[in-house]
């Protein structure tokens, strides 16, 4: 997964050229705090690409960066071998150190929502599943 510091502004860093050659380098996502384009493209390649903008305007090919170093995105260090996790509802950086504790809390959280979920589906209510405490306005 590559992690790039664009300093959150446009223009685009990235596209579906960079997504093709990415993919074929074996990468497995990128995430941008900057802009992205081609967004429909790299949809249709099922290249894993987050980025803070997205917009039309493409940015001139440098070769400016570096690899494997420490970047910032979002007010978060980022280290080299940290754990990048993202779907729909957005990305989140797992320190390296702390993976396996992170795993075992979301397979334990995953656990309580199935279960949760089956009881739903058997006719019981979130609240009731939860119990969760009612407020009611005094009349």
């Amino acid at each position: 997964m590559l992690v790039i510091d664009a300093g959150g502004v446009p223009p685009a860093v990235w596209g579906e050229l960079a997504s093709w050659s990415a993919k074929r380098k074996g990468i497995a996502g990128v995430v941008i705090d900057g802009a992205i384009r081609d967004v429909p493209e790299i949809k249709k390649l099922k290249f894993p690409a987050f980025a803070k903008i997205i917009t039309p305007q493409a940015g001139e090919p440098k070769g400016f960066g570096e690899i494997g170093i420490p970047v910032e995105v979002g007010g978060v260090k980022i280290l080299p071998g940290d754990w990048i996790v993202g779907d729909d509802d957005g990305v989140i950086a797992i320190p390296n150190f702390k993976a396996i504790e992170i795993a075992n809390r979301a397979m334990d959280v995953l656990e309580k929502e199935n279960r949760v979920r089956k009881e739903i589906k058997e006719g019981s209510t979130l609240s009731q599943v939860t119990e969760l405490l009612r407020w009611e306005k005094k009349r």
